[in-house]
């Protein structure tokens, strides 16, 4: 089979590989689509950042050269032994998140910070292929209305969703969304969706401000709007409720602290590749909060699935389609470039 085999910093390659085998626990999935996810990026331009160089991941015994793609559908082919509850033609998303289960983090049931945390498709053979093979405990069951188009933004969509989670909001909360790419985008339509109507996302680039526009939300340009006087005028001095920094960039963050009311919280969501200098004057002084935000667990998953089933998320104006071929060039390079928002491979194709 054809596989997107990373092997280190701007060096990826489409290449023939075996084809894998299910071990006990696991199921053979083929795989519908692979999302090109920011971490990706990261990985490809800059990396190898959190792919094993040398040493394997102590969870997967991995290190790369490895197939890349950890946001995927798909649907299964075979069922190895010692799994249970599935079937051969289940389409599913898989929560392709490692975790060692002995850790402070998981015994507390929060395996989203595992000490050695490690993810399908970057600590293992991933998604972006024809084949691959999962846990069990991965998979996440895909209603008739969900397409494998839409299955394989779940991985996504959940860590958009996870943010929201932790800023306690409630329907007719205000709410302010930085950056516009598929987190910030998957922040507003989850909010949306648990009826968050009042929310404003600010986004410097106009085609993003556009696509937000499109899927019924309000942007505004930082760069042309005093974001926090605005905000202060809308709510009569209240102030945001709160805010979620999904472009990783100061100046959001600096925004968003001046834009929101006391005592509530600005979530990160985003990587931030350079430290950042926090004004803890004006966190103490308002009793605000920065709250981090990492991936999901499995109750983000099917909350999202839920809500897509009810026809919550719209994938119109920001998602393209390649062939597994193309993925150098149409994929990592052109999201690099900002000619797209968010890219799905086929491996069909």
């Amino acid at each position: 089979m054809q596989a997107a085999i990373y092997r280190g910093r701007r060096s990826m390659s489409v290449d023939d590989v075996p084809v894998p085998a299910p071990r006990y626990g696991e199921v053979f999935v083929e795989v519908g689509f692979n999302g090109i996810c920011g971490t990706d990026l990261h990985e490809f331009f800059a990396g190898p950042i959190f792919i094993p160089d040398g040493d394997p991941h102590p969870l997967t015994d991995k290190a790369m050269p490895l197939v890349m793609g950890h946001e995927f559908s798909g649907t299964i082919r075979e069922v190895g032994a010692g799994v249970s509850g599935w079937a051969v033609g289940d389409r599913v998303a898989v929560e392709p998140v490692y975790r060692c289960g002995e850790c402070a983090p998981c015994r507390a049931g929060h395996y989203n910070i595992c000490q050695k945390i490690g993810f399908h498709g970057l600590m293992s053979d991933g998604g972006m292929a024809r084949y691959t093979t999962v846990p069990d405990y991965m998979l996440h069951r895909l209603p008739e209305s969900v397409s494998l188009e839409l299955g394989a933004l779940v991985e996504p969509m959940s860590v958009a969703y996870h943010a929201t989670t932790l800023a306690d909001l409630n329907p007719g909360d205000t709410a302010l969304v930085f950056g516009a790419g598929p987190i910030g985008i998957g922040v507003f339509q989850a909010l949306r969706g648990q009826g968050v109507e009042d929310t404003l996302v600010v986004e410097p680039s106009a085609t993003r401000r556009t696509a937000i526009e499109r899927l019924g939300g309000r942007a505004v340009d930082p760069a042309a709007v005093d974001v926090p006087a605005l905000v202060a005028d809308e709510t009569q001095g209240a102030m945001a409720d709160a805010a979620f920094d999904a472009a990783g960039v100061a100046p959001a963050v600096r925004t968003a602290l001046g834009s929101i009311g006391s005592r509530r919280p600005l979530v990160a969501v985003a990587i931030y590749e350079t430290p950042l200098e926090t004004p803890l004057l004006e966190l103490v002084m308002h009793e605000s909060r920065v709250q981090g935000s990492l991936c999901y667990t499995g109750a983000d998953f099917e909350a999202v699935i839920a809500l897509m089933d009810e026809g919550n998320y719209d994938t119109t104006g920001w998602v393209e389609t390649i062939a597994l071929g193309n993925v150098v060039e149409e994929g990592f390079e052109a999201l690099h470039r900002g000619e797209k928002m968010k890219v799905l491979v086929d491996p069909t194709r």
